[in-house]
């Protein structure tokens, strides 16, 4: 379910991002493809929360610095730790695909961190992206560290909608999958929601944080590699373990 006027708020600030400059109501208006009084009524209002100004008059309105402030302090609260990022990185440089770590968010795993790949023909993930939980590696690997009971309580909420012949399609095959991941040693993926992408994901612990990695890139590349991008993924997991640990409380490990 999307709230409208909340789905507003979110892309005019992304509106803003890709446009980098202030925009009149007028070309707001247009841009987005919202009525004239709607974008007066949610521009102003913004305005008077302190969210965006004017920085020269009539000439447009652009995001204040308050929206900075927000986010790094809600960042801040519960950041991925440096070592997390350094991680991503490695893996996708030895790698050569795009690299990311998840976590879950309702029936989804979200992307909270990204590497793009080098390569002309790659994965475009971006951060705050989302895929089905139940139709992506890096989505099982995440329901492989919950309970039964949890997972259950999950499935529930599934709609379970079939992308392409390998989607699963019921929480029995969720099921069959994360025991042959678990014998196999790692979670994979292939066009289950994304056509002609591969995926190989293991689960990651920081603290009590369940997440997971994700490697993915276009078939015709990563299909056969699975097995040795899985190698390098648990190696540098490995390698990373007591970083990402360090400063996290021990009740909480």
């Amino acid at each position: 379910m999307s709230v409208k006027q909340a789905a507003n708020v979110l892309d005019l600030l992304e509106y803003f991002s890709q446009r980098l400059r202030p925009a009149t109501l007028a070309e707001i208006s247009d841009d987005l493809g919202w009525p004239r009084s709607s974008t007066f009524n949610l521009v102003g209002t913004i305005v008077e929360k302190g969210y965006l100004y004017e920085p020269r008059p009539r000439a447009g309105y652009y995001p204040t610095p308050r929206w900075l402030n927000l986010v790094q302090r809600v960042s801040d609260a519960e950041p991925l730790p440096e070592a997390a990022h350094r991680l991503v990185a490695d893996i996708a440089r030895e790698t050569g695909e795009t690299t990311a770590i998840a976590a879950l968010s309702g029936e989804f795993a979200m992307f909270m961190h990204v590497v793009k790949s080098n390569h002309s023909v790659r994965y475009h993930a971006e951060v705050g992206d989302r895929v089905p939980a139940y139709a992506s590696s890096v989505g099982r690997a995440i329901l492989a560290q919950l309970s039964p009971e949890e997972r259950r309580a999950i499935y529930r909420k599934f709609s379970f909608q079939l992308y392409s012949d390998t989607t699963p399609v019921d929480a029995q095959a969720i099921e069959g999958e994360l025991r042959q991941a678990q014998e196999r040693g790692y979670h994979q993926s292939c066009s289950e929601y994304i056509p002609d992408l591969a995926g190989v994901s293991l689960p990651l612990r920081i603290g009590d944080r369940r997440l997971s990695v994700v490697v993915a890139g276009p078939v015709s590349r990563c299909l056969d590699r699975r097995p040795e991008t899985a190698e390098t993924i648990r190696r540098v997991i490995a390698a990373y373990d007591a970083d990402l640990q360090a400063g996290i409380p021990a009740d909480t490990r």
